[in-house]
């Protein structure tokens, strides 16, 4: 028989707390944890350095968002070869799971 004691009790609690923590702070498919975010605006940012670094392409006119790894490009550049550029630019950088070449020849 399980007796309802005060320590019992207080044991109880705080596994329920650890688990809500935990759960909380975990991924879904539509929602980053904590660390990914981190991770995936250190990508975006590498991505757009690299882009930056390549003279042939415009970065003001390029925008990045990276999540969960995956990097989207998206924005307006001059000519077909600037967009398989800079598809091939961030596909380069690491920690980049894939990337949604989404930019528009303008």
């Amino acid at each position: 028989m399980l007796k309802f004691t005060l320590q019992n009790i207080m044991k109880f609690l705080v596994c329920l707390v650890l688990m809500t923590a935990f759960i909380g702070c975990s991924s879904t498919p539509k929602r980053e944890s904590t660390g990914q975010y981190v991770d995936d605006s250190v990508i975006t940012t590498k991505v757009k350095t690299a882009i930056f670094n390549e003279s042939t392409l415009k970065t003001l006119q390029i925008n990045v968002k990276t999540f969960k790894g995956v990097v989207q490009l998206s924005g307006f550049v001059d000519s077909p070869q600037a967009v398989a550029k800079a598809g091939e630019v961030a596909k380069n950088v690491n920690n980049v799971v894939s990337v949604e070449n989404d930019l528009i020849v303008k």
